[in-house]
């Protein structure tokens, strides 16, 4: 129903920044919360940051506060993940979820849709 297609991620240094899209196609004439999820080899999936709707609303994990910060274009059918700051602890594949929502309430899980994720790796 929805693909959801994330770019951006790559090599960089510790300090170093990156910006993350997914990019939303098929039924995307609805109101989604989107997200961002991650996963380190060996570790369990975690959520990241989500945001709502309107992008008035926007939750994050602790260990990313004050570093990182979602946005989104709904004209563009995109959310957007800003990394600063970025720490070897960082790295992990990036995947994008979606969940179909018009709520300011932005949840921890119960995503619809996922996307393949991007790699994000952080030296040292």
């Amino acid at each position: 129903q929805v693909q959801l297609v994330e770019s951006g991620g790559g090599l960089v240094q510790a300090g170093d920044s990156l910006r993350l899209s997914c990019a939303a196609s098929g039924r995307t004439a609805s109101t989604y919360i989107m997200g961002w999820f991650r996963q380190a080899p060996g570790k369990e999936r975690e959520f990241v940051a989500a945001i709502s709707w309107s992008g008035r609303s926007t939750r994050y994990t602790d260990s990313v506060k004050g570093r990182f910060t979602i946005s989104r274009d709904n004209a563009k059918n995109t959310v957007y993940l800003q990394m600063n700051s970025l720490k070897p602890e960082d790295t992990a594949l990036y995947y994008c979820a979606a969940k179909y929502s018009s709520g300011t309430y932005v949840p921890k899980g119960g995503y619809d849709y996922w996307g393949q994720g991007t790699q994000v790796t952080v030296s040292s």
